[in-house]
């Protein structure tokens, strides 16, 4: 087998040859299973016959930005697949997949993803999923199915493409309907250089020792909005970012490609028994550089309860609406105009009307927007006003200094807590990544009496526990808005990968039956191999949905979990070898919240037009009848019963009183750890029940400047 030249994880950087990482025996039989998984799929030039060997080593490349022990994982699921024991569970001959005629493959491998042994199931998901998204990642694949692909190089060819009307800053929305006709978007866009403050691992040619007032951990919502208060307040600022910094040049409307540089684990992140996606970012940026743009503030409910059960304070309702008003100014936060929506934003707008349900259009952080639909792979056109293009220059503006390709190992107390004004040194360790070849370059040590922790709800809990200052609260509490999709088909084009991908909400369930804990459903976009990945079934019967990849309007249905208060639904936690561990259950309550998320999502696609609405169960359930959506909740929701992802993981160091239960202070600091914080999504003492992106912001910013307020004096030392 030959290597593969991978992309780019930079476009200043040259290619790099990755080697295999599967065994023989392993990618053996990921061949075995290309029949059976891609049967009836349009042809892709690596599983033409003869070269099935191409796939198998595109699907080997796929796995690089897994962590080791995760490989690992995938691997041993190729190695129980192929042998003859769960082909013996599956159809009571012991024989090896490889051997059986193809119509007995679809049953092994269709009872294997519906087998009451958890680990089967767990294993034949991952394998299917990794399959589907690899062969629908090729551009023959994906414009067999109807894929227009990136906007740059074509005209819009549906009037919810292309720039939005422009408006003055402050005005209300543009109503005038959009003109139709060519969008002249530059095919090639040079990089940029890049900014004064930006240092990449190529810039390193030797470990570096330094010294800050403060070290921020991350570049998301939460740290980058910390270092630039920080930084503007007058403290000597580093930030260190586990991803590249990348600008408009590197985001190339490629989907796979860009989905395995842009996100954590290569975009392949999971709970440990595969039941949950995981979708963070992992670049500068964070997830704001590849989320898809909502903002949406925290419900008074939510605020009320965190003072109520947490003891958090000075965060009200009243006391957060100007830090609200702040942020939408600062992001550029505006309506998205009535006529501006996509076709899959209809589904929910009129639908939802139809029935008389609550629906709003939504604001998003963008400006000068042209509705290319891949704000999931970083904009290129610098719409979107991420941190990336916010924050993080303002903080570079303050003097900042960003070192990105860098990945922080264990944070070191090295000097003890006399009580004195300025807060105990800590020593920061890090490692910087040569993008190049993905080996570690330098060692970067940093010394700095304030540490802020914002590695996302994952990173943050293991960065604790690998450097001793876990235990309590911290890891505990992993709450996640679980969420599924519903599909509808209709008579007309919806073509979900184009326009404003979220520009509309429907919470008419988020209080449902009178608590405080419920769901909401919205819009999500979908490119081929996402979607690919994302459907359910295999072989022929996977080809005929993607088959009418245009016609498919899909709605996802998010869940607030933590109904049962009391109870820790997930946790991240690190072995003595530094791997992490993620698991997530849901529980009864929970269960039920997500089950009446179909019915509802289903009762939407039905008002707004669907002749037929089914599920992302592994076996789905479809009803052609808004009669019928009392069926779609009779189908389990346990691990890998059906498809559930999360972009919006929370809950790991939640703000409390009580160490026992929560990771930090209400002010957001480590308990027990004076000048170490916290300020991402992992500080949310419950789940929200709206996307997160604005409220972690806003909590970012009354942390931030509750921590210059009270670090002051070390400005004047």
């Amino acid at each position: 087998m030959h290597p593969v030249t991978a992309a780019p994880s930079d476009l200043r950087t040259p290619p790099r040859v990755v080697l295999p990482l599967l065994t023989p025996s392993q990618r053996a039989a990921l061949e075995a299973l290309i029949p059976c998984v891609l049967e009836g799929a349009p042809r892709g030039a690596d599983v033409a016959a003869g070269s099935r060997a191409d796939f198998v080593a595109r699907c080997d490349a796929r796995l690089e930005g897994l962590p080791p022990h995760r490989r690992a994982q995938l691997g041993l699921a190729l190695d129980v697949l192929a042998g003859r024991i769960a082909v013996a569970l599956a159809t009571g001959v012991p024989r090896r997949f490889a051997s059986l005629t193809l119509a007995q493959q679809r049953r092994c491998f269709g009872r294997w993803l519906d087998s009451p042994l958890a680990p089967l199931r767990s294993a034949s998901h991952s394998v299917r999923r990794l399959m589907l998204a690899v062969h629908y990642a090729q551009p023959e694949v994906a414009e067999a199915v109807g894929y227009a692909g990136p906007l740059q190089s074509r005209t819009p060819r549906v009037p919810w493409e292309g720039p939005l009307p422009a408006a003055e800053p402050g005005s209300p929305p543009v109503v005038e309907p959009v003109a139709r006709g060519p969008v002249v978007l530059p095919t090639v866009i040079a990089p940029d250089p890049l900014p004064r403050g930006v240092v990449p691992a190529v810039a390193m040619r030797d470990d570096l020792h330094s010294t800050a007032d403060v070290v921020v951990i991350g570049t998301g919502a939460g740290g980058a909005v910390t270092a630039a208060r920080l930084a503007e307040a007058g403290f000597r600022v580093v930030v260190l970012e586990s991803g590249a910094y990348r600008s408009r040049a590197d985001f190339n409307e490629r989907e796979a490609e860009l989905t395995e540089q842009l996100y954590a684990d290569g975009a392949l992140r999971t709970t440990d028994d595969a039941s949950v996606a995981l979708v963070q970012g992992n670049t500068v940026g964070g997830s704001t550089t590849v989320n898809w743009m909502i903002m949406l503030r925290t419900p008074d409910f939510v605020l009320e309860q965190w003072a109520a059960e947490s003891g958090v304070y000075g965060m009200t309702p009243r006391d957060m609406s100007a830090v609200f008003d702040r942020i939408e100014r600062e992001v550029h936060a505006s309506a998205v105009p009535e006529d501006a929506h996509s076709a899959n934003n209809r589904i929910l707008l009129d639908g939802a009307r139809a029935l008389g349900w609550k629906v709003s259009t939504a604001q998003i952080n963008a400006t000068g927007c042209v509705r290319c639909g891949f704000c999931g792979v970083g904009c290129r056109h610098d719409a979107k006003q991420s941190t990336l293009l916010t924050f993080v220059p303002r903080a570079l503006a303050a003097g900042a200094m960003v070192y990105a390709d860098t990945h922080v190992d264990r944070i070191e107390r090295i000097e003890r807590d006399t009580g004195s004004g300025t807060p105990p040194l800590k020593r920061v360790h890090a490692t910087v990544r040569d993008p190049r070849s993905g080996r570690p370059a330098r060692a970067l040590t940093i010394d700095a009496p304030i540490v802020v922790v914002a590695g996302g709800a994952i990173g943050t809990p293991a960065l604790l526990q690998r450097s001793g200052l876990g235990g309590g609260g911290v890891g505990r509490w992993l709450r996640l808005h679980p969420t599924t999709a519903i599909w509808g088909r209709y008579d007309r084009e919806i073509v979900t990968s184009t326009g404003i991908p979220l520009s509309t909400m429907c919470d008419e369930h988020l209080r449902w039956r009178g608590t405080d804990f419920g769901f909401w459903i919205e819009t999500p976009p979908m490119h081929p191999s996402f979607t690919a990945a994302a459907m359910p079934g295999f072989g022929r019967g996977h080809h005929e949905l993607m088959s009418s990849f245009n016609q498919l309007g899909v709605l996802i249905g998010l869940t607030r979990d933590g109904a049962e208060r009391q109870r820790s639904s997930g946790a991240v936690r690190t072995n003595r070898r530094g791997e992490t561990s993620i698991t997530y259950a849901l529980t009864a309550e929970d269960q039920r919240r997500v089950r009446a998320s179909l019915s509802a999502s289903a009762r939407l696609h039905f008002a707004a037009g669907a002749r037929e609405v089914g599920t992302m169960h592994s076996t789905p359930i479809v009803v052609r009848s808004a009669a019928d959506v009392a069926r779609l909740e009779q189908g389990s929701v346990g691990p890998n019963r059906i498809g559930l992802f999360s972009a919006h993981v929370n809950g790991t160091c939640r703000m409390g009183t009580d160490p026992a239960t929560s990771g930090a202070t209400p002010d957001g600091e480590r308990h027990g750890v004076r000048g170490l914080y916290i300020a991402d999504g992992s500080l949310l003492p419950t789940a929200l029940g709206v996307n997160p992106q604005e409220t972690i912001m806003a909590v970012a910013t009354v942390l931030a400047e509750r921590m210059a307020i009270r670090h002051a004096g070390m400005l004047s030392l």
